[in-house]
């Protein structure tokens, strides 16, 4: 089985167990990760936060887009350029002008109200969508390649500009291992509603 092939058969079966969690659950565990994320020493000093808002039944991202502007941070919100098959990231300053539902009903800021912001600007915090996550920080998104693309930009392994990665998940959605190929990136911090996991030091302890 190719890596591939084992990724998909990975993403079918996390996101038929998310889909199976109680909404009750899902939007309890949701708080609790939010509060956790809020605690993140990297998240008190970022300045430029880069959120999404969620869909199906994701970790429920758009209280904590909310909490984040009531704390007077920059947020930006990513938007699919369909011709390039990017993401472009705007600034958002109210969710119930500046948003609407995009690709895939997923909603997207609104070009005609937002600024749009340039690849060189500095961005402090990343919170990262993703079907599954190992605590080595590994994640498996949701095909499309978008987030890798545009951490290839606006985040590069070396040089300076290197905002904290963090992802959001539920306890179910954390795998022993996930395949990785070489333009895939690591998420630093996974919050769930059980614990914060400090990626990195997991990684250096699954490694010992």
């Amino acid at each position: 089985m190719n890596t591939q092939t084992m990724k998909q058969a990975l993403r079918q079966s996390i996101i038929a167990a998310r889909q199976k969690m109680a909404v009750a659950e899902r939007d309890e565990f949701s708080r609790v990760i939010l509060k956790r994320i809020m605690q993140l020493d990297a998240y008190k000093r970022a300045k430029m936060v880069l959120a999404y808002m969620s869909f199906g039944a994701e970790f429920a991202s758009g209280a904590w887009v909310q909490q984040v502007l009531q704390d007077g941070k920059q947020v930006l919100l990513p938007r699919v350029n369909s011709s390039t098959k990017q993401l472009e990231l705007f600034q958002v300053v109210d969710l119930q002008q500046d948003v609407a539902p995009g690709k895939w009903d997923i909603p997207e800021p609104l070009p005609e109200r937002c600024r749009k912001l340039d690849d060189s600007e500095r961005i402090d915090f990343i919170l990262l969508p993703g079907v599954a996550f190992a605590r080595d920080g590994s994640r498996l998104g949701y095909g499309g390649g978008y987030y890798d693309k545009l951490l290839a930009r606006i985040a590069p392994d070396s040089g300076d500009r290197h905002p904290a990665l963090v992802a959001a998940a539920f306890s179910i959605q954390l795998v022993k291992n996930i395949p990785q190929e070489t333009t895939d990136r690591k998420v630093e911090w996974l919050i769930t509603e059980n614990e914060a996991i400090d990626c990195g030091t997991e990684q250096n302890r699954l490694s010992d």
